[in-house]
């Protein structure tokens, strides 16, 4: 360690985290999740594979109309990963849809209303 003026070593400082502010984050993960699956407007992410009964990280994609887009399986898992790291908060029992133009994470319950209105 280097000596300070008085001869003892300097102590080492502790380096100060930076955190990005919450919404430049979600921006950041909607701009990288736009790149990988270009074409898509949300992304819906859960915890459970449609053919299993355990739990996995899965992923979705849907353009603007709302037709899939199709993922291999490296995009669902990553995809679902990014997600569920940057939102810990979130309910994971049940599936969220991601907004790739605004970053916002909405439950998909919420986002869907049944056929007779309610929901």
């Amino acid at each position: 360690m280097p000596a300070s003026r008085s001869g003892r070593a300097l102590a080492a400082q502790p380096a100060k985290a930076v955190m990005p502010a919450d919404g430049a984050r979600q921006d950041r993960l909607a701009a990288l999740l736009a790149d990988m699956v270009p074409g898509a407007r949300i992304i819906r992410v859960s915890q459970h594979q449609p053919s299993q009964t355990w739990p996995s990280p899965y992923t979705r994609a849907y353009d603007e109309r709302g037709q899939p887009i199709p993922l291999n399986r490296t995009q669902r898992g990553a995809a679902a990963r990014w997600v569920i790291s940057t939102f810990p908060e979130a309910n994971w029992d049940e599936a969220h849809d991601l907004d790739l133009a605004t970053g916002i994470l909405r439950p998909t319950v919420g986002a869907c209303a049944s056929s007779d209105g309610s929901r």
